[in-house]
């Protein structure tokens, strides 16, 4: 993957296209670049709320999410871009030395995330924006990753318009999100019931976006996805989509 930016010097994209042999990961320095943060709501407690739930539950929800990541989320390159990092659940994919440029405007998640790429290794670069304003460069990006994200974009259509526009040609965007459930269903009266405060706690966070419909109209060359279900106590959590989209 290729990065253009002033913080990073160009990087091959694909482990088969250089000849040359790893290096090690530095991962003692991580670059936040300020920019665009003025559009997330920096909750006082919403943000310390979801920094520690998301720490103390990461664990549980990978589980359920794992294999359906794990498929995802396979041969990623060296360097990824990933929406919304959070505390880091998704390091677990990445190749060994990745570098992972974090799009995560949540500052509340940022020491959380650094002390994770840490122990695992990879080089991290936080960059505090919104996903709706990705301060990349057009078609700068072999790889763009996100998981329980688009649920709580302000925007996901433009979000994913950013992604098709830093992803080069026959880049991947893959995906892991939860969904709107089927109409008539138990989950569904539950997503619509409890649509406000669960909004309010996990910020801004939908249950109601049909993700499947707004990533198969994004204008990507393909799409590759599948619904799923999970058993939760988290009703409302529980119908989900993963897999991948090319540029």
């Amino acid at each position: 993957m290729t990065i253009h930016s002033k913080q990073s010097p160009p990087a091959t994209a694909r482990r088969t296209e250089s000849p040359d042999p790893p290096v090690a990961v530095q991962v003692a320095e991580v670059v936040e670049v300020p920019g665009a943060g003025e559009a997330f709501d920096d909750h006082p407690v919403r943000g310390r709320f979801n920094s520690a739930f998301f720490w103390a539950m990461g664990g549980y929800i990978n589980w359920h999410l794992r294999h359906h990541k794990a498929t995802a989320f396979a041969d990623l390159p060296p360097t990824v871009v990933e929406l919304g990092s959070g505390v880091g659940a998704n390091l677990r994919y990445l190749p060994d030395g990745a570098r992972l440029i974090a799009i995560e405007p949540n500052p509340h998640m940022h020491a959380r995330l650094r002390r994770a790429a840490r122990a695992r290794g990879v080089d991290l670069e936080i960059r505090s924006v919104v996903a709706e304003r990705i301060d990349l460069p057009d078609a700068s990006a072999d790889a763009v990753i996100s998981s329980l994200v688009l649920c709580s974009v302000r925007d996901p259509e433009a979000v994913l318009a950013e992604v098709r526009r830093v992803l080069r040609p026959g880049g991947r965007f893959s995906f892991a999100e939860h969904v709107v459930a089927r109409p008539g269903t138990l989950t569904r009266w539950t997503q619509r019931t409890l649509r406000r405060p669960w909004a309010w706690v996990f910020e801004g966070c939908s249950c109601e976006r049909d993700l499947a419909g707004s990533i198969r109209s994004a204008g990507f060359s393909s799409v590759d996805l599948a619904p799923y279900r999970i058993r939760s106590p988290f009703v409302p959590f529980n119908t989900h989509i993963a897999g991948t989209a090319v540029a």
